[in-house]
């Protein structure tokens, strides 16, 4: 692409975006030209979603001005946004599940009539899904679609509403390994037919396969521009970090302890409404080793780790911690026998968003911290607790801020720090390093493996292959509720694992 002899699609010029107490984008330029696939990098908190929520009307800038082909103009709406043809894909989908495909599509569109014609939709649908590989039925209800499919809708409904610039935020991270090659392919289709397409991504490996320029910001301002053909990953590392990224702790070699510090026998539980039911499941965690679970979401992961930590009822079969009957104990009983546990949602599930990022810190382990018979509490050693685990992670920001103010990746720091304080005997970590920035999720990693390593059993629920495979000692795979394989990393990989996600192979493979 010459991008000297063409004129931006969008130009952003001294974009200033500022919250309380955080000055999210300083100054920012950027240039996003049409037929080009624009990936955006950065740590956690260096400002990509607020600036590419600028640009789709969410938020509104400080100060700065934004040109879309060749107009300066104002976004004060995400209406406003999809009136000059930019389309945003949000991390969580925004479907409707209850409705069909087409009736998603339908009320999304610019030029819908107060009486629509579903055939005349319906064959836009067809038309575009031709185009682009993005088969779909129009007639399917989307409760009964999978995650890659729905994001095809999502793709569809920008497409149809005449979308020409799309911003994509970390769009991989529920995807099986052929399902993100199958995206990349319709983005490259797009790029072919002038689509302008920007691409929220932490992993380095997808920008280097599928992008054409790479710009990074670092402290909410761009720290460097640059051609993926003239990228490596030690190149974007340092443009995203001023400070050098420790290194990896290496695995030790235990021996298996006799007995697991978890057994489920033949458990199953009840799915009620959208829950799915577990069935039949057999699994061990041995003290000093990381099972991880792979799975497409929806299958069954939340609900294991509800089940293990006694929020989920038990229908058949039985819970054993260190061949102890624990099937139907309370959370706090599992909690006192030494779980940690990193939840798939650590705002609603793991702090209390009004109390202080302190408070949250020591609300798990009050025993530990009261005091007089649990009328005082002993703060200054929380802040100490707190001041050394969270330290690993480069926090900066006080202890006194409420959790509710925290970006989602400095929440997930809060409670992987807050979990990795004390020494655990069992650790149920639900996507461990999902919108974690590069040095973070490293850091992550290397805590859980200094706590395998120092004998505690980990279960490790992730839609990251790469991120199972290089920490787990076991593999097993969910498929609608059941076990669907179990592997050691080195007797597998990727697709095989991927396909087992999908049911595609779910009858052919031996577990082992």
């Amino acid at each position: 692409m010459e991008q000297s002899s063409q004129q931006p699609l969008v130009s952003l010029r001294g974009i200033m975006k500022a919250f309380p107490g955080v000055l999210a984008n300083n100054n920012i330029d950027l240039d996003i030209f049409p037929g080009e696939i624009h990936a955006l990098l950065g740590e956690n908190g260096a400002g990509k979603s607020t600036l590419m929520k600028i640009l789709y009307g969410f938020y509104r800038a400080d100060d700065g001005r934004i040109w879309v082909d060749g107009k300066e103009t104002r976004i004060k709406s995400p209406a406003d946004a999809r009136q000059l043809n930019i389309g945003m894909v949000f991390q969580v989908l925004n479907l409707i599940p209850a409705m069909s495909v087409l009736e998603n599509i339908a009320l999304f569109l610019k030029d819908l009539p107060g009486l629509y014609n579903p055939a005349q939709i319906r064959k836009r649908i067809f038309e575009q899904s031709r185009l682009y590989g993005l088969e779909v039925n129009p007639d399917d209800m989307v409760a009964h679609l999978s995650i890659g499919v729905q994001q095809k809708v999502e793709i569809l409904k920008l497409l149809l509403s005449d979308a020409k610039i799309l911003i994509l935020d970390e769009p991989t991270r529920v995807l099986a390994p052929h399902e993100v090659e199958s995206l990349f392919e319709v983005l490259r289709k797009l790029r072919q037919n002038g689509y302008a397409i920007i691409l929220i991504t932490h992993k380095l490996k997808e920008v280097m396969e599928c992008t054409d320029r790479i710009t990074v910001l670092r402290a909410g301002r761009v720290a460097g521009t640059i051609l993926c053909s003239e990228a490596n990953h030690e190149k974007l590392v340092q443009l995203m970090f001023d400070k050098q990224l420790t290194a990896q702790i290496e695995r030790e070699d235990l021996p298996r302890a006799l007995d697991p510090v978890l057994e489920l026998v033949s458990f199953s539980t009840h799915g009620e409404g959208t829950e799915v039911s577990l069935k039949n499941i057999a699994l061990k965690i041995f003290p000093g080793e990381i099972v991880g679970v792979a799975g497409v979401s929806g299958n069954g992961q939340k609900e294991l780790c509800d089940a293990i930590l006694g929020i989920e009822k038990v229908a058949g079969g039985r819970k054993l911690l260190k061949a102890q009957d624990f099937t139907h104990s309370t959370t706090r009983k599992m909690r006192d026998f030494g779980l940690g546990f990193v939840p798939e949602n650590p705002l609603t599930m793991a702090t209390v968003p009004f109390m202080s990022v302190l408070e949250n810190m020591a609300v798990t382990r009050t025993a530990d911290y009261s005091r007089h018979g649990g009328l005082t509490m002993d703060w200054k050693l929380v802040q100490e607790d707190a001041r050394q685990s969270l330290e690993k992670f480069g926090f900066t920001f006080s202890y006194y801020l409420p959790a509710k103010s925290l970006s989602g990746g400095n929440l997930q720091r809060l409670i992987i720090a807050r979990e990795m304080m004390k020494d655990s005997q069992l650790i149920v970590a639900s996507y461990l390093t999902r919108g974690l920035d590069v040095q973070s999720t490293l850091v992550a990693r290397q805590e859980l493996m200094r706590a395998r390593n120092e004998g505690a059993g980990v279960l490790l629920i992730s839609e990251d292959l790469e991120e199972l495979f290089s920490l787990c000692d076991r593999l097993i795979v969910l498929y609608e509720g059941r076990i669907a394989g179990e592997f050691k990393p080195s007797e597998t990989d990727y697709y095989q694992i991927g396909y087992l996600m999908t049911g595609s192979q779910g009858n052919h493979v031996t577990t082992h």
